[in-house]
């Protein structure tokens, strides 16, 4: 409990210091249209939060994110666990990945716009930038596993070769951990990916379309409102998994008492 306190205590003094610093940043530079205050910021998101097309915008981006990264897991998963087993499909694939690891977004987004619809953009872009992420993960979980869990491995096949289910039953468990890091990691850049591809291919009501819009009547108090959204939606996303588990955990030890 004491730790829990500890850590929302932390949180609530980095807020803080973000909220100082975009402050001291909005005196310094005494140009209240570019950097308006924060009381100025605070309004405008309040306001986004007050209209119903702010959550059209949100859940636009959001199905853009959601189906890139079951896309991106699906292959990602598959890719890593073949690059954990098999050391020369992972020599085969480190150009590809670290290609993927390294391009400027920018650069991805273009050739992409060149070679498919508009539509398709934001899920495309996304899906490349977070495989390598979520491979990776997935490889080092079985390469952690077959170090340290030889053993386990061993006694579950004695009794039958390597199958679907002992993937399921024991690596993904062992491999938790890993993936659930990836995860956390691979939200808080898609979203990023996501809301630049729809700034730039004008993706109908969506948060980086609404961005571009407030750009064009230099609206930037809503711009910085649209981020602070964003981060909400990072943080609310990458700890609602936790809050589930909590809740779930809470309901099943109530129930055996």
């Amino acid at each position: 409990m004491k730790a829990k306190k500890s850590s929302a205590f932390s949180c609530l003094l980095g807020l803080v210091a973000v909220a100082l610093i975009v402050q001291l940043i909005s005196w310094t530079k005494g140009d209240r249209v570019v950097f308006p205050d924060l009381i100025e910021i605070l309004r405008a998101f309040f306001k986004l939060l007050g209209q119903g097309r702010t959550y059209q915008l949100i859940f636009t981006t959001l199905v853009h994110l959601f189906v890139s990264l079951l896309i991106s897991s699906f292959a990602g998963i598959l890719i890593g666990l073949l690059e954990g087993f098999f050391e020369l499909f992972y020599k085969i694939l480190r150009p590809l990945m670290t290609l993927l690891r390294s391009i400027p977004i920018i650069v991805l987004v273009v050739i992409i716009m060149v070679l498919t619809k508009y539509e398709n953009v934001p899920y495309i872009a996304t899906c490349l930038v977070l495989l390598p992420l979520i491979s990776e993960a997935a490889r080092e979980g079985v390469k952690k596993i077959k170090k340290e869990q030889s053993e386990l491995i061993d006694v579950y096949l004695l009794n039958s070769n390597f199958s679907p289910r002992i993937l399921a039953l024991v690596y993904f468990p062992l491999m938790a951990g890993f993936l659930r890091q990836s995860y956390v990691n691979a939200v808080g850049m898609g979203i990023k990916i996501i809301v630049t591809t729809e700034y730039l291919v004008q993706t109908k009501n969506s948060l980086g379309k609404a961005v571009n819009t407030s750009i064009y009547f230099n609206e930037y108090a809503e711009i910085y409102a649209y981020a602070l959204i964003m981060i909400l939606l990072v943080i609310l996303l990458t700890e609602l998994p936790k809050l589930i588990k909590f809740a779930v955990n809470k309901v099943v030890g109530d129930a055996s008492r």
